[in-house]
C-alpha cells in the first residue's frame, strides 16, 4: 500500500519526504515509546494512535529541540503528554492529583508484584500519574530524576506516587479490560467487508461506506476514502495476503494474514467505525505490525 510522495498527507495536509526521514531517525525508539502508550492507553492501537499524533507533534518542533540534549526523553515527554490528554478525552479523571497522598519522606516500597511485562498488563487499575510512574521506573527503567521531568512532578511527588500504585497492585486483581462488547451490527457489516475484500470486490466494498468515510493508513495516508489509491495499493501488495474477523485484547478488528510458507499469520489490524449502516471511518495499521506484537490477547476467526 506503498504510495507516491506526492500522495503522502498527514493530519492537516500533505506528508513531506523529511516527516518520513524524521521518522526513520527515531524508527529504533518507535517499540518503545508504542509500548509505553499502549499501556498508559489500555490499547495496542490507541497507543499506535497516540504515538502518531506525538510523533507529528515532535516534528513540528524540531526546529526548536536542543540538540545537545537527548532524544529519546524529550520524544518520551511529548508522547506522556498525548497519552494524558488521551485519557481526559475519553473522561479518565486523574485521581493521582486529588488522592490522599502519602508523606514523601515514605521510601518507595519494593515491587510487590514484580516487573516487566507482569506489570505492564495491570497498570490499567492505576489512575494516569500513578500508570505513568510505576511503568516508566519498573518496565523502562528511568531514574526517580527523570521520571519527574516527564511527568512534571518532583522526587518527592514520584516516590510517593510510586509508593500508592505498588500498594494498590499488591492488593488489586488482574486490571479490568475495557468495555469494548461487539455490536452485533458491526460484525455483520465486517464479516461482508471481509468477504468482498478478499474477492476483490471494490464496488461492492464502497457500498458498504458512506459518502464523507474517513480513512487513515498509518503513517501513509489521511483524508477521504473515495480519493485514495487504497484498493490500488492492496492489489499490488508484495506478499500473499486475506482478511479475516479477530479481536485484539478485547476489541473487535479485522486481522490482515499474510501467507507464509505453509500457513497464514496475523500481521495487522484495521478497525472500524459505523455511521448508521454504514462504515464511516477506517484506521489501516498495515504499515505498523508491531501494534499486534504488543497485544495481549489476538484471537483470529477462521477465514
Amino acid at each position: 500500500m506503498m504510495m507516491d510522495s506526492d500522495q503522502f498527507v498527514a493530519p492537516s495536509g500533505p506528508f513531506e519526504t523529511r516527516y518520513l526521514a524524521f521518522l526513520e531517525t527515531i524508527s529504533t525508539l518507535r517499540p518503545a515509546l508504542h509500548r509505553y502508550c499502549a499501556r498508559m492507553t489500555g490499547s495496542v492501537m490507541d497507543g499506535e494512535d497516540v504515538v502518531q499524533e506525538a510523533l507529528f507533534e515532535a516534528y513540528r518542533k524540531l526546529d526548536k529541540f536542543d540538540q545537545s540534549r537527548p532524544l529519546k526523553p524529550w520524544l518520551f515527554r511529548i508522547a506522556h503528554n498525548r497519552c494524558i490528554d488521551f485519557l481526559r478525552h475519553r473522561g479518565v479523571r486523574d485521581e493521582a492529583e486529588t488522592a490522599a497522598a502519602f508523606p514523601e519522606a515514605i521510601s518507595p516500597a519494593d515491587p510487590v508484584l514484580g516487573t516487566g511485562k507482569a506489570v505492564e498488563y495491570l497498570v490499567l487499575t492505576l489512575p494516569p500519574k500513578e500508570r505513568a510512574c510505576v511503568l516508566l521506573k519498573d518496565v523502562f527503567d528511568y531514574s526517580l530524576e527523570e521520571i519527574a521531568e516527564l511527568v512534571d512532578s518532583t522526587v518527592g511527588g514520584v516516590k510517593a506516587a510510586l509508593n500508592r500504585a505498588r500498594t494498590k497492585l499488591a492488593e488489586s486483581s488482574p486490571a479490568a479490560k475495557l468495555d469494548r462488547s461487539l455490536n452485533p451490527e458491526l460484525k455483520q457489516i465486517l464479516q461482508l467487508y471481509i468477504d468482498r475484500f478478499n474477492r476483490r470486490d471494490w464496488d461492492g466494498v464502497r457500498e458498504l461506506t458512506s459518502a464523507d468515510a474517513r480513512l487513515n493508513v498509518a503513517e501513509r495516508f489521511a483524508g477521504k476514502f473515495a480519493e485514495a489509491p487504497y484498493f490500488y495499493n492492496y492489489e499490488r501488495w508484495p506478499w500473499p495476503w486475506k482478511l479475516a474477523l479477530g479481536e485484539v485484547d478485547g476489541e473487535t478488528v479485522v486481522v490482515v494474514l499474510q501467507r507464509g510458507a505453509d500457513t497464514w499469520t496475523p500481521h495487522s489490524a484495521i478497525r472500524f467505525e459505523l455511521s448508521g449502516q454504514r462504515i464511516d471511518r477506517i484506521v489501516d495499521y498495515i504499515h505498523c505490525p508491531w501494534v499486534l506484537l504488543a497485544a495481549t490477547n489476538l484471537t483470529v476467526a477462521k477465514a
